[in-house]
């Protein structure tokens, strides 16, 4: 995590921020659910066990850990400290692994979106390149479907209805994604 600890990435929808010590507590919060733990394949945790694990992922040269922060949130709060603007904001998390020996610019990537119903996520789209067949075969398999196409970006767009449906196809079809139903709490 030592290459992303002072990279922020922002979005339209969506800021990515280094996961630091002021997430831990609402992240543990988040981690106690039994239902997120099923769902992302984890165990609960003790408040310190769980400030020693971001210390660790920290630390860790084949990790990259981010929090997501709804960025209409993050903005909304410019009265706040940045730490608290960040913790008020907070709905999942992404992780990417680079585990493949010898191939340091191949990652694997987990994504947990622990606060779908906060956000009201009703819908997710993807705009992928006419010739990435490796991220079009993916995206149809959760059950994405394509509703444009772009000649001009050569893209296609595909939407996913989030319902219950849509939660089961990406829970059972991709270990490590995960779309949390239910309120999380602050």
């Amino acid at each position: 995590m030592r290459i992303n600890e002072n990279t922020f990435l922002f979005g339209c929808k969506v800021v990515l921020v280094p996961y630091e010590r002021h997430h831990v507590p609402r992240y543990h919060t988040w981690m106690q659910s039994e239902e997120l733990q099923e769902l992302t394949a984890s165990e609960p945790l003790s408040l310190e066990e769980e400030y020693s694990m971001q210390e660790a992922w920290r630390q860790d040269q084949d990790k990259c850990t981010f929090i997501i922060l709804d960025a209409d949130l993050y903005k909304k709060s410019s009265e706040q400290t940045q730490c608290d603007r960040e913790i008020g904001a907070m709905v999942g998390d992404v992780n990417l692994f680079f585990n493949e020996e010898g191939e340091k610019h191949v990652a694997e990537i987990e994504i947990m979106v622990a606060g779908v119903a906060v956000l009201g996520l009703t819908k997710i789209t993807a705009k992928i390149g006419y010739s990435n067949s490796p991220s079009l075969a993916m995206f149809n398999k959760l059950g994405f479907i394509e509703v444009s196409r772009s000649d001009m970006f050569k893209e296609v767009t595909l939407e996913l209805m989030v319902d219950d449906k849509a939660k089961g196809v990406i829970q059972s079809g991709t270990p490590g994604f995960s779309l949390q139903g239910k309120p999380v709490p602050s």
